[in-house]
């Protein structure tokens, strides 16, 4: 648990360099969300990067039953999300995100939360990587996250403890046990934040519990989900939910061949077999 004091939020030094990420890569990061390159990294550009990013590149799971590997590092991280164009979970997307941030000139702080089950109970320590995001215009710190499905379209502000409006609902952050923050929407909580600076490799135990526990939810179904600009499209399995203005809709695909070709219409997924529970060994 975190021990400082919840009224030292700037305490983290972000790390501000821009690690394996070029000028190139940069471009070719902005041109996978379909983003502008900012000409500041401030607020406005922040929010609109995380707003591209759920509108373009999926939480998914299909890693897990596809048997390929997750690599915590900033190269390969880039190399799925950009160069196959593929989504992931927490540490990937939120990863993966973090090093096109700091190849922009913001401050990003890795950060790990445990996030609330049923009957409120806390998962498992590194259970979620959210961001920590310092803005060239001061008004921060800002809490980012392009890793957590259905969430808030726009950055939180990590100092404010009053309800922030969003797409999704009204969030707020509020202070826990030993200086932790939860973040909440719309009066249920949906994680605790430990404000302490983390790295990558951190992050290893907990995407390994999750990619091969059978008590993980992650191991039990499969996900790709992607936010719309009028709702949200997802696709478990075999079936296809799309959700517009309000309005749930359900379909279900019969062959493979729908179902591939939902993933590569929805989600811009080119899989050559389609994803199949791989059950978890007990």
């Amino acid at each position: 648990m975190n021990t400082l004091p919840p009224t030292t939020p700037a305490a983290p030094q972000p790390d501000r360099s821009s690690r394996d990420i070029d000028p190139r890569g940069v471009d070719a990061y902005l041109a996978r969300i379909g983003c502008a390159r900012p000409d500041r990294a401030d607020a406005a550009a922040l929010r609109e990067l995380q707003l591209r990013h759920l509108l373009s590149v999926p939480f998914e799971n299909l890693s897990i039953h596809l048997g390929e590997p997750l690599v915590l590092e900033d190269g390969p991280l880039l190399d799925k999300v950009v160069g196959a164009r593929r989504g992931g979970f927490c540490y990937e997307l939120n990863g993966a995100f973090a090093v096109l941030l700091r190849g922009l000139g913001f401050g990003v702080t890795l950060l790990q939360a445990r996030v609330f089950g049923d009957g409120g109970r806390l998962g498992i320590p590194y259970d979620h990587m959210a961001l920590r995001v310092e803005t060239s215009d001061g008004s921060g710190p800002w809490l980012a996250d392009v890793g957590f499905g259905d969430h808030s379209h726009h950055p939180l502000l990590l100092a404010e403890r009053d309800g922030q409006k969003d797409p999704a609902g009204t969030f707020r952050i509020a202070e826990a046990a030993e200086g932790d923050l939860d973040v909440i929407r719309d009066g249920r909580r949906q994680f605790r934040l430990d404000t302490r600076p983390r790295e990558l490799p951190d992050f290893e135990a907990g995407a390994w519990w999750h990619r091969t526990s059978p008590l993980s939810h992650f191991t039990r179904s499969l996900v790709c989900s992607r936010l719309t600009e009028d709702g949200r499209i997802t696709l478990t399995g075999r079936k296809l939910v799309t959700t517009v203005a309000g309005e749930r809709h359900e379909r279900l695909l019969d062959s493979d061949d729908e179902v591939l070709a939902a993933y590569r219409e929805h989600f811009g997924l080119e899989l050559d077999r389609v994803p199949e529970v791989r059950p978890a060994a007990s």
